[in-house]
């Protein structure tokens, strides 16, 4: 006897992927995130691939994990995706201190972010 699964939260047509404690900011990380929401799946992997950021890397790997979900679990015309939802969360932040003038100390918070990725199919335009 176990507990009754939990129903599914998102639509038939949709497929996600979270990457948690992801080490940058969400200020910076929503820079990314921003740039392909709304574009086309293999779009949005060519912008990422080509991207000079830093966590571009990171964005593009959650974004993977969402196409292959959509495809994987819910059988997803791959062809037929875009970026539905890309959002950014703040996460936890490590307090570090960096010694300054006449015995003071400066805080420095080093930030993380989680990123939310949702794909979604298109509809067939007859």
């Amino acid at each position: 006897m176990s507990k009754p699964s939990r129903p599914r939260s998102l639509d038939e047509t949709e497929a996600k992927a979270v990457a948690r404690n992801i080490r940058v900011s969400p200020r910076k990380l929503n820079l990314v995130a921003e740039s392909i929401r709304g574009k086309a799946a293999g779009r949005a992997m060519n912008d990422l691939t080509f991207m000079r950021k830093r966590i571009a890397i990171d964005v593009r790997k959650v974004l993977q994990s969402a196409i292959a979900n959509a495809e994987n679990n819910h059988q997803l015309d791959v062809d037929r995706l875009y970026v539905s939802e890309a959002h950014v969360g703040r996460s936890f932040a490590m307090k570090r201190f960096h010694a300054r003038a006449r015995g003071r100390s400066g805080t420095i918070m080093k930030t993380f972010s989680n990123l939310t990725v949702i794909v979604r199919e298109r509809k067939e335009t007859a």
